[in-house]
This record gives structure tokens, sequence and C-alpha cells, in this order.
């Protein structure tokens, strides 16, 4: 959006709002070598402001995704790995006790926590994808966690998911007894070749992003990755309410030197039944061979990376924790 490349409209950063539990600390202490909090903190907070700077926003909005906003600016929250707050990974990590070489796919993966988490937590790094809009993310990734391609080699693929040149669900993939033929991981270039193929999907503050059909497209993409076995499984968190509908958000341009100037943004939220329902009735339906169970957890909690306004209702902010796990 070039609007924002004008540095006097464009929402500034909040470095005040940076807040590092002791897990995370302990996660980038580990990864990047830093043994100073104040120089950890300085050093997160450069990447962030480098990033900004390039990117301008850290979504680029397309037509094909509506809902993301411009006004949505870098937070530090998205230096944080969410992946270990999800029960459904747990379940996900059983899975290196029973599978050879299984693939994890982090589906919208941002500056890879996620990913780098399951590869401390055990998961072998030649065995997992990652994945996003733009290239750019996965190297500010590297720069946050003082990584090279060398250094932490795990395969990334960037793309559009939506798009067909990246993952074509149409097209018939024979079944073979080996996966030597996408070995290694980092050769591939599209999603296309994993059909059928991923043991675990983590997919995280994503969904909440599209509207209520391209959530289901979306569904429908991530099942045709799916390794249709028993435990395989797709898991996330994103945003929610009790009952499905639109969350309504004002989010304000903070900026010191810029008027008040909130903006109103709809975002079309599952509830937990609606969710499962989704998954058990439509994608994974009485008429397809492969079941699975969902379970999915509410969660109210905060957002600090908006700026909530009174609309008239007491506002309260939902996340919901969910697994959909081949039966």
């Amino acid at each position: 959006m070039a609007i924002y490349r004008d540095p006097s409209i464009r929402p500034s950063l909040e470095p005040h709002r940076y807040h590092i539990q002791d897990h995370e600390r302990q996660f980038f202490l580990l990864l990047t070598g830093i043994k100073d909090d104040q120089q950890l903190r300085g050093h997160i907070l450069a990447v962030q402001q480098k990033a900004y700077q390039v990117h301008t926003i850290l979504f680029q909005f397309t037509s094909a995704h509506p809902l993301q906003d411009p006004q949505l600016r870098l937070h530090p929250s998205f230096f944080f790995h969410q992946i270990a707050q999800i029960p459904g990974y747990y379940n996900a990590l059983k899975l290196l006790d029973k599978r050879t070489d299984p693939i994890l796919l982090d589906l919208g993966c941002c500056f890879g926590n996620d990913i780098r988490k399951a590869v401390v937590d055990g998961w072998p790094v030649q065995n997992v994808i990652a994945s996003d809009l733009r290239q750019e993310f996965w190297d500010a990734g590297h720069e946050l966690f003082k990584s090279t391609p060398e250094s932490f080699p795990a395969a990334f693929i960037a793309g559009d998911i939506f798009d067909p040149s990246m993952l074509d669900i149409d097209i018939d993939i024979a079944p073979t007894p080996t996966d030597n033929d996408i070995r290694p991981l980092t050769s591939l270039t599209t999603l296309t070749p994993l059909k059928h193929r991923v043991s675990a999907i983590h997919a995280s503050s994503f969904f909440h992003l599209f509207n209520e059909d391209q959530q289901r497209l979306l569904a429908l993409r991530l099942a045709a990755l799916l390794l249709p076995e028993r435990g395989s499984i797709i898991f996330g968190q994103h945003g929610a309410r009790p009952e499905k509908g639109f969350r309504i958000e004002v989010a304000a341009n903070s900026s010191a030197d810029a008027e008040p100037n909130p903006t109103k943004h709809a975002m079309f939220c599952h509830s937990p039944a609606s969710w499962k329902h989704l998954w058990e009735q439509d994608i994974f339906g009485p008429h397809q061979p492969t079941r699975v169970r969902v379970d999915a957890e509410l969660q109210e909690t905060t957002n600090e990376r908006w700026d909530f306004e009174d609309l008239g209702t007491n506002l309260k902010v939902y996340v919901m924790n969910w697994s959909v796990e081949v039966i």
C-alpha cells in the first residue's frame, strides 16, 4: 500500500509495548546467543524497525485477501512463538515417535518463530517446511535469530496458498512407497508435491484474515495436504467468538504527530461449534473416506496490537485453540 510510504501518515511503532515472557526470553537467548536482556530488547526492536521500513506494513493486502489491512502495524508480539500454547502441538510432537520422517508444515510462518520452536523441541530440521507470502519475511527471520540458510536449513516456500500455481489440489499425485521424490524438501518450489503427504500442519493467526467462504476454501486446501492416516493433525490458534459472526475492532493511528483517525475493521470469526461443524460435517464430512475429531477451545484474551474502543457493547476478545486430527 503506497499510502504508508509517506512517513508522516504511516502508523508509528510502539516499542513501549515490548513484553517478553521468561520462556520466550530463554528461547531467544538460546537461538541468538545474546546474553544480556537489554541487548536482546534492542536487537528485537531493531529488526522490527528495519522490517517495518522495508515492508512498509507487515501484510500487503490484495483483492484476494480483503481483510488484511494496511493499518495493522508490525508489533513485537509477531516475534514470539504461539505454537507451544496450543494443545494440538503436543499431539503433533507424538508423531515423531510413531512415524519415520513425518513432515511438519508451518503456514503463514512470518519470521519462522514457530517452526524454530518445533525444531528446538526435536522435530528434525530436514523434515519441516515454512511458507508465507514473501521471501522477505523468512530473510528477516534469519536476521532476528542470527541464523543463515546453512545454520538453519529449513525449507521455505514463498507464495499464496490460494493460488493454484502454489497449490494445485486438483492434480492427481500417485502414491509412492517412499517420499524420495520430494527430498530434500528444500528443493520444492510449490506445495503441490506435498499433497496428502504432510503429517502435521500449523496455521495460527491465519484463518481469521479471511471471510467465511475463504476460510472454507483454505480448510479444503489444507485438507488436501494432510496425510490421511490416523494421528495426522492440523492445528492452530486464531480470533474467534462464542457465536459465529463478525468481530468489530477499532484500530487507531497512535502516531503522536497524527490526528486520531480510528478505523473500524470487521473480522469474521468462527465459534467452536461452527468450527467443529466445518471440519467434521463439511471438509471431512460423511462423503469423505477420512474422518476427523475436532477439538476447539475458546479463550478470552487481550490483543495488544489493537486499540479497542467502546462500540456500544462490552467488547470481549477471544482466540480459539483448535486441532483437527485424523481418527
